[in-house]
């Protein structure tokens, strides 16, 4: 069955490593691309102000252009790239799995299309870094200390 399909392995390999060959091609000749990404997969670092991040969509397309071209780095299994969002142009280093990218496009057409699912351990990770930062959040208040055992 097609969706047990699109999570095993070797079709998620097979995937990446055509995802990164059209990247790798299109960054060799000077193409700028987009990538429709869903935002689940996706760290910004430093993080978008909330202004910011609140309006964007679920799917989101990314335009791969100028500085944001000139800045595209692939390594492994992840993709970043810095880029500037809101009136304010804040900066920011965007990264995700390589699987993320559900399409990439070529004035405003696209040229493929991802049907794998990124692997599970990206969004385990992204969960013990969420219960991490809540920890350290709760920690940094002095008046939380009294809640811990000693």
């Amino acid at each position: 069955m097609l969706i047990d399909m699109v999570k095993e392995e070797e079709f998620q390999n097979l995937t990446e490593a055509h995802l990164k060959d059209m990247l790798f091609y299109l960054l060799a000749s000077e193409q700028p691309f987009g990538l429709l990404c869903n935002l689940e997969h996706v760290t910004f670092d430093p993080p978008l102000p909330e202004e910011i991040a609140s309006n964007l969509q679920e799917l989101t397309l990314f335009m791969i252009a100028g500085y944001t071209f000139e800045s595209f780095e692939i390594e492994e299994d992840k993709l970043f790239f810095e880029a500037g969002f809101g009136p304010d142009n804040f900066g920011s280093v965007v990264s995700m799995p390589v699987l993320a990218v559900l399409q990439i496009l070529v004035e405003e057409t696209p040229i493929l299309i991802n049907m794998a699912q990124p692997r599970p351990y990206f969004r385990e990770a992204r969960a013990e870094e969420g219960v991490k930062s809540s920890l350290e959040t709760f920690l940094s208040n002095p008046e939380n200390r009294k809640f811990l055992k000693k």
